[in-house]
């Protein structure tokens, strides 16, 4: 499936992305290993955000054809052209809102594994005693998308240059030059869901946002100036089946 558009409510400004032969299609994997990913693990059947005010909590949660979690990338070996999934939830809250500074750009949670590197050194995801173990775990990064025709997905995590004094990180980021947060909630996974428990006083006490919900193959990037440093290269499934963000936190 690729991405045609993408709608967002909050600024009713419409995306529009046009693909053909200026791809930059250089990416590492090849499209028979991309593909292979694409099980019923990754196929979205549904999704929902809520609210539970006893906890003042939000759980997010993703329900998949086969079971949440279970299909992860082998191992490439090095961070440059290194595998991540992705399971996705693109929504409606400002980059403001979870702790970076104002800016354009589509604020997405997303829940990724990727065994070739770890980017969140404050966490210790499978509890082994070593921090630095465990991106194949399934684990939380906030991150700022924008439109990127270089790759086929037609988005990439927005970078920024480290010289920049207008950037603003929370403390938790991995330290990689792209709008990208390592919050570490809590992600639980069973049979077909998958729900990731985010306190309402990380994302500035919003409760009333939009959302939709993804599965992807993305990569890192660290040689190529033509390619971004993380990119979208397969959207496998997108819940709404144009990313109009048409659903609401209950």
């Amino acid at each position: 499936m690729t991405l045609s558009r993408i709608l967002l409510p909050s600024f009713l400004v419409l995306l529009a992305f046009i693909f053909g032969s200026s791809f930059v299609l250089a990416q590492v994997a090849s499209e028979d290993e991309i593909k292979a990913l694409n099980t019923k693990d990754m196929q979205i059947e549904g999704a929902k955000v809520e609210y539970k005010d006893d906890l003042d909590l939000l759980v997010f949660e993703i329900a998949s054809e086969g079971q949440a979690g279970k299909t992860v990338p082998n191992a490439h070996g090095e961070l440059n052209g290194a595998p991540v999934l992705g399971y996705v939830f693109p929504t409606s809250l400002k980059s403001e809102d979870v702790g970076f500074n104002k800016m354009d750009g589509i604020v997405a949670l997303a829940v990724t594994a990727h065994p070739d590197f770890d980017d969140t050194p404050l966490w210790d995801e499978n509890n082994d005693g070593n921090y630095a173990n465990d991106g194949v775990t399934w684990h939380t990064h906030w991150v700022v998308l924008g439109p990127d025709k270089r790759v086929k997905g037609g988005l990439s995590v927005i970078e920024f240059k480290k010289e920049d004094k207008s950037v603003v990180l929370p403390p938790t980021n991995p330290g990689m030059p792209m709008f990208m947060d390592s919050p570490g909630y809590s992600v639980v996974s069973g049979g077909h869901n998958l729900k990731v428990l985010v306190p309402s006083q990380r994302v500035d006490n919003k409760k009333k946002f939009n959302y939709d919900a993804v599965s992807a193959y993305m990569e890192v990037n660290t040689t190529d100036e033509k390619r971004p440093l993380l990119g979208v290269y397969e959207v496998y499934d997108i819940l709404s089946g144009d990313l109009s963000l048409p659903y609401k936190v209950k």
